[in-house]
C-alpha cells in the first residue's frame, strides 16, 4: 500500500472536507455509477464520488441529464455505495425531484439516503430553491450546492457555454454561493465558470469549493470518470484532462477476442478443462 493510502484510509465525512480546506489540502472528487469502478477509484484513494445524474448521458446514451429518475438514481447509488469503503459518497437529486416543492425535495432525499445509503445529496441552483435546500437540511441530510453551469438547466440556457463571464450573473452567482453556505451547505460545486471567479468566490466562502472548468483555486476539483478515462472520445472542454485512453484499448482487446474466437484459437488447450 502506498505512502498516500495509509495516510488517508480513515472514511472521508464532510467535517473532513472542510478541514481539508482549512487546511490548503486540496479535495480529488470523481464521479461513478456501479460497483466495479466505484471499487477501483475508491481503492486508489479517491476522496469524494459522486453519483451523477450524468449517468443520463454516460450510462444511458441521452442527450441531456433530464431524463433519468430517481427510480434509476437510487439504483446506481446503491450499487456504488456497495463498492465504497473510503469515499463520501454524494448522489444528485434528479431533474424533477426538488424544484416543484420542498416536501418534495425532502421525500426524494430521504429516498436516497435510506434505499440507496447514500451520504449527502447536491441540488443544482441558488435562492430559487433556497428552501428545498432548507427543508432537506432540517432533516439532517447533508446538502453540496452547484452553481455556474447547471445542465438540468440547459433549455433554459440553450447552450453548455462558460457561465457568469457577465457582471450581473457573476455577482448572482457570489450571492447565491453565500446563501447557500448560509443555509448550511457543507460545499459547492461551481462548474465552467472564469477562473478569475472560481477563486475569488472559494476565497469569500469558509465552506469547500468543487470546480469543473473553474480554474485552478477552487477547493477541489470533479471529473467525469467516463471523460477523464478516455472511455467518451466526444467530449472535447478545454477543462478536461484525459488520463487515458479506455476507449482504445477496449476496442484493441475486443478486436483481438473476436479474431481469436473467430480463428478457432480461443480456447486453446490450456485454457480448457
Amino acid at each position: 500500500m502506498s505512502v498516500h493510502k495509509a495516510q488517508t484510509i480513515k472514511k472521508v465525512t464532510t467535517h473532513q472536507l472542510q478541514e481539508m480546506k482549512n487546511r490548503g489540502e486540496k479535495i480529488a472528487m470523481l464521479t461513478a455509477y456501479d460497483y466495479s469502478m466505484a471499487r477501483i477509484i475508491d481503492d486508489a484513494g479517491i476522496d469524494v464520488i459522486l453519483v451523477g445524474d450524468s449517468a443520463s448521458n454516460v450510462m444511458a446514451g441521452h442527450e441531456t441529464t433530464l431524463p433519468i429518475t430517481l427510480d434509476q438514481m437510487i439504483y446506481h447509488a446503491a450499487s456504488v455505495i456497495r463498492a465504497v469503503k473510503r469515499a463520501l459518497v454524494v448522489v444528485d437529486l434528479p431533474f424533477g425531484t426538488y424544484q416543484g416543492s420542498s416536501g418534495e425535495a425532502l421525500r426524494s432525499a430521504i429516498r436516497i439516503m435510506k434505499e440507496a445509503g447514500a451520504h449527502a445529496v447536491k441540488l443544482e441552483g441558488g435562492a430559487e430553491i433556497k428552501d428545498s435546500v432548507q427543508r432537506i437540511l432540517s432533516a439532517g441530510i447533508p446538502v453540496m450546492g452547484h452553481l455556474g453551469l447547471t445542465p438540468q438547466s440547459i433549455y433554459k440556457f440553450g447552450t453548455y457555454t462558460v457561465r457568469a463571464r457577465e457582471e450581473a450573473e457573476a455577482a448572482k452567482l457570489a450571492e447565491d454561493a453565500a446563501l447557500l453556505e448560509k443555509c448550511g451547505c457543507f460545499a459547492i460545486v461551481l462548474e465552467k465558470i472564469p477562473a478569475e471567479l472560481g477563486r475569488k468566490v472559494s476565497k469569500s466562502l469558509q465552506i469547500p469549493t468543487i470546480g469543473i472548468g473553474a480554474g485552478p483555486d477552487t477547493d477541489g476539483q470533479v471529473l467525469v470518470m467516463q471523460d477523464m478515462l478516455g472511455i467518451t472520445k466526444e467530449f472535447k472542454p478545454r477543462f478536461l484532462r484525459r488520463y487515458a485512453d479506455l476507449s482504445t484499448i477496449v476496442n484493441d482487446a475486443v478486436t483481438r477476442y473476436v479474431n481469436d474466437v473467430k480463428s478457432g484459437d480461443f480456447p486453446n488447450e490450456s485454457e480448457k478443462y
